[in-house]
């Protein structure tokens, strides 16, 4: 594996493939690591967008993306994925597309497509090990609908469909150990907010033969009830507390890129919770001691079986 180009914040690309007038809500986390990936990758790309939230960044006959685009319904972006991949494959074949001019085929979907609707095709797809690059840009919930929550809101969350005294009774899906399971190419996740660690798993899987998958956390100014100034120091928090563990899967093994604080000395998943409206029921008028402690202890759990 080659030394990434990326030493510091300073190598990041300077001006982003997206254009900064691109339509979305204020403050979009998705958008932001959107940017990341388009500056790598370049030009030569198709973007495969599941029907979401970033489906609004395209305006027929005109898409942010340099690179070629298509839309697919919200399951079927893997498998849309195939059918350019192939005819590609067959245009290389034939002689009508030289392979110094071949393009990245590149999924992008919301978390509700990832963790649900869509995992079926998504499974295919790996199983056959096709060759492309999956971006889901996980918000934590159905954004472009109003905000109802998916299989990635976390426990206690409140969203449209989960407004009780509790909020979501649930808890997140793991799809980074589902997906590693397939024993793909490579699977990893990020935050915009960590630009460096991101920049540098795109560019080490981005060459690389087979699937590649990234799950994106995305602060939601509009879902997760915060001003659309503070989307950095939300993204920043989750990884300070522990909340979102920054690691990726390869060659079999899975390595954690960020290893937070210990515990006592990192913050309280709290810190990042009381930033955002939708878990504000657990703070006032009273705060709820049982469930606070409860998602402490998960956080918790989870790094003593890591560090």
């Amino acid at each position: 594996m080659k030394e990434s180009a990326f030493k510091s914040v300073k190598d990041l690309p300077a001006t982003h493939v997206l254009g900064s007038g691109t339509p979305a809500c204020a403050g979009c986390g998705a958008l932001e690591g959107i940017k990341i990936f388009c500056d790598i990758l370049g030009d030569k790309t198709v973007f495969v967008n599941a029907a979401g939230c970033m489906t609004l960044l395209t305006v027929y006959p005109f898409t942010p993306f340099r690179g070629s685009w298509i839309y697919t319904a919200m399951a079927s972006a893997p498998a849309g994925a195939q059918g350019v991949r192939d005819a590609l494959d067959l245009l290389i074949r034939k002689g009508r597309l030289k392979p110094k001019d071949d393009l990245k085929v590149v999924v992008l979907t919301g978390d509700g497509s990832a963790y649900g609707m869509g995992l079926s095709s998504t499974s295919a797809a790996i199983y056959r090990e096709l060759d492309f690059i999956y971006i889901c840009y996980d918000n934590e919930g159905y954004g472009n609908t109003g905000y109802q929550f998916s299989a990635a809101t976390p426990h206690a969350a409140r969203t449209a469909t989960s407004k009780g005294v509790g909020g979501y009774w649930g808890y997140k899906k793991d799809l980074f150990s589902i997906w590693a399971a397939h024993r793909p190419t490579y699977v990893a996740t990020v935050v915009g907010t960590e630009p460096l660690d991101m920049a540098r798993k795109i560019e080490k899987a981005k060459d690389l033969k087979g699937s590649k998958l990234f799950i994106v956390l995305s602060p939601c100014p509009t879902g997760w009830r915060f001003e659309p100034a503070e989307t950095i120091e939300v993204g920043k928090l989750a990884v300070k507390t522990g909340a979102w563990p920054l690691k990726e899967y390869i060659n079999g093994k899975v390595v954690h890129t960020k290893i937070p604080l210990p515990r006592g000395k990192r913050p309280l998943v709290e810190e990042y919770l009381k930033r955002q409206g939708r878990f504000a029921h657990l703070f006032s008028p009273t705060r709820n001691e049982e469930v606070l402690e409860e998602i402490q202890a998960r956080v918790d759990a989870y790094w003593e079986g890591v560090v």
